[in-house]
């Protein structure tokens, strides 16, 4: 049994991280601000192993305090996207980067940080080329430049594993529909129609579970990985949004798909990843994002509960 502490573990990716982490008999500790979903863990309250403390990650009293009684550090809490980051800038400097810098100023080697960032980082990537993790980093936005800083602070941590992670997808506790594929789904099966600008710009995706199962893979192999860098990322889905698109349309054969002309996409990314790095340590996402289109068919066909997005 591993002592965890998960910042803004009631977020997306996190809720799902707690309850896996939970049910594996870990001693779980979330601090986390509550501010989209206050039921999102709910769930855990049965457990003993889970606690949930409803506060501030950027406190350094509380986080000193946190830091000491757990051995693994998760940091999740977070301004997630361009959009939000742009809307409170101070916020998204404080979150992604400052409390992310005194984490590092706070852990001993008695501790072990997995930190996860996004693939947005690489920005708009060179054609017929796959970013690897050597690759320049070249954020665009205040999102991106926020989290490579957060990903150089603890890089400077020798008991650190930092991920790159690909646009995540999947149904979960905290639901988002503001996420490319989420809201692809969202949009086809409330408007039955789909407009794409920039359709051949590239990313690659993940299903959510897989990245609670590279955590949970990370934390029982952590002497293999430590001291690296990996992308995160499932590599059959390195794919173009009109991809995405047909993709959607096979599984929702009503959609409409239109392109339109002249008009930027405020998301510049445009890249393919490589995932090989962490494939040759023994880890592969396995959730297609077939799979996950039915799910979330499934999910906005049947529910609706309105989802409060980050912006």
């Amino acid at each position: 049994m591993k002592s965890i502490l998960i910042t803004g573990g009631a977020g997306y990716i996190g809720s799902i991280l707690c309850t896996e982490l939970v049910k594996l008999g870990h001693k779980v500790t979330v601090i986390d601000l509550l501010k989209y979903n206050e039921n999102s863990l709910s769930h855990l309250y049965f457990y003993k192993n889970f606690q949930l403390i409803n506060g501030d990650s950027r406190k350094k009293l509380i986080m000193k305090k946190l830091i000491r009684k757990n051995e693994i550090i998760i940091p999740l809490a977070g301004l997630v996207g361009a959009p939000l980051c742009d809307k409170f800038k101070k916020d998204a400097i404080s979150t992604n980067y400052q409390a992310i810098k005194m984490i590092r100023q706070l852990v001993t080697k008695k501790n072990k940080v997995i930190y996860m960032t996004s693939n947005s980082g690489y920005g708009i990537g060179e054609k017929n080329k796959f970013c690897d993790e050597n690759s320049p980093l070249k954020p665009i936005s205040l999102y991106g430049r926020t989290k490579c800083d957060g990903e150089n602070a603890i890089r400077d941590f020798k008991n650190s594993v930092c991920f790159r992670l690909a646009t995540v997808f999947g149904v979960s506790y905290r639901m988002r529909s503001d996420l490319l594929v989420n809201n692809f789904v969202s949009r086809t099966v409330k408007d039955k129609k789909l407009e794409i600008f920039e359709p051949n710009f590239r990313r690659n995706f993940i299903h959510v579970r897989d990245v609670v199962n590279a955590m949970i893979f990370t934390i029982n192999s952590f002497s293999k990985l430590r001291s690296n860098i990996y992308n995160l990322g499932l590599s059959s889905a390195n794919i173009s949004k009109i991809m995405l698109a047909r993709k959607i349309k096979k599984k929702f054969p009503k959609l409409k798909i239109k392109i339109i002309k002249n008009k930027e996409d405020p998301d510049k990314r445009d890249y393919f990843v490589s995932n090989k790095k962490i494939e040759k340590k023994g880890f592969k996402a396995k959730a297609s994002l077939e799979q996950g289109i039915e799910e979330l068919i499934d999910l906005f066909s049947t529910d609706n509960k309105k989802i409060i997005n980050n912006y």
